[in-house]
């Protein structure tokens, strides 16, 4: 049985890469942050049935602050693979707390590749890698050669992230992979993240619960793609046995106002009268345009999106419309899918 270790196990992406582990037969051990409430609200489905899930799957605290406490961590565990997926992962935030965020999101990388090494491990490493990095893109679409321009706090501690992962690999031998993943969405999404704030705010709408959306930059233009499928492209770079760098992406770019736009239509309802503009929302140095090409991703790893934008705008709508008629509005704040 094949031994994996996640950080950022309680996230979107986190979560969804537990449940496919696990059904893959893994034994899959998550790192958490304590804290005073309980925040595994993504995960807690993988302990309704104990025979099948929870005997393999094991949670531990701790901090991509902790050095020292990631390197114990991975003496106890001996993990085959590591995902390493947290992170201070909202951008706008990123301008608010920059030095935290380059703490946490950057130097975090580092801590657990000299875990690695300090504990004589020959674990398989990814590296969650964002778009973000290509910021002011130099190319469209953005490839794997494609130069780093990043715009955010966010984006430069990613690719800082990046480059530790490739320096360890090239310094060390360490099987140390990249995954440039660009924007990838669900019904699991957080909650101020602009998809999901559009979801839930066309479902609240519908239901007579909110009046209004507030939105910053409707012109960005994102590559969007289904969560689940993503963390599939993950695991399947950490399989090829060799340490390397992928994009995962749909090809397809489309602006915020056509996700805007997408929503409110598919409720029947006309996002102009719902839908205003606040400053507070926009980035002190915006990224325009993100679009991949995940060619090396197809050839190498026989991996490519199915869920295209329109399809996954549907998922979203439809999962928060279902859980709003499901809980009362008080109980939608705090739970998800």
């Amino acid at each position: 049985m094949k031994r994996a270790l996640i950080t950022g196990i309680t996230g979107q992406d986190g979560s969804y890469l537990a449940d496919l582990l696990l059904e893959k037969g893994y034994e899959v051990h998550g790192i958490i942050r304590r804290a005073s409430t309980f925040n595994t609200s993504r995960i807690d489905h993988l302990y309704a049935d104990p025979h099948v899930n929870g005997v393999r799957m094991f949670l531990h605290y701790g901090d991509l602050s902790d050095s020292v406490n990631l390197v114990k961590l991975l003496y106890a565990l001996k993990p085959d693979e590591i995902y390493h997926l947290g992170a201070q992962s909202h951008v706008r935030v990123s301008f608010d707390i920059p030095e935290y965020t380059s703490d946490v999101t950057g130097v975090g990388t580092i801590r657990i590749l000299e875990a690695i090494r300090e504990a004589g491990l020959r674990s398989r490493f990814f590296q969650a890698s964002s778009s973000e990095m290509f910021g002011k893109a130099q190319q469209v679409p953005q490839t794997e050669t494609t130069s780093f321009w990043p715009r955010s706090p966010y984006g430069v501690a990613k690719v800082f992230s990046y480059w530790a992962t490739v320096n360890y690999r090239e310094s060390y031998g360490l099987c140390a992979s990249n995954g440039i993943m660009f924007n990838h969405e669900s019904p699991r999404r957080g909650e101020t993240f602009v998809t999901r704030k559009i979801s839930r705010a066309v479902a609240a709408i519908k239901h007579g619960l909110q009046k209004e959306l507030f939105l910053g930059n409707l012109d960005a233009k994102r590559d969007w793609g289904y969560a689940p499928e993503y963390v599939e492209g993950v695991w399947r770079i950490l399989q090829t046995g060799e340490g390397d760098d992928f994009i995962l992406a749909t090809g397809e770019s489309h602006t915020v106002r056509e996700f805007v736009e997408t929503a409110f239509g598919y409720a029947n309802l006309d996002w102009k009268e719902f839908v205003k503009h606040d400053p507070r929302y926009e980035r002190p140095a915006e990224v325009d345009v993100l679009l991949g090409d995940a060619s090396k991703a197809k050839n190498i790893l026989d991996w490519e999106p199915r869920v295209r934008f329109h399809e996954l705008v549907r998922i979203m709508v439809d999962a928060d419309m279902d859980l709003l008629s499901r809980n009362t509005p008080r109980d939608h704040l705090g739970k998800l899918p």
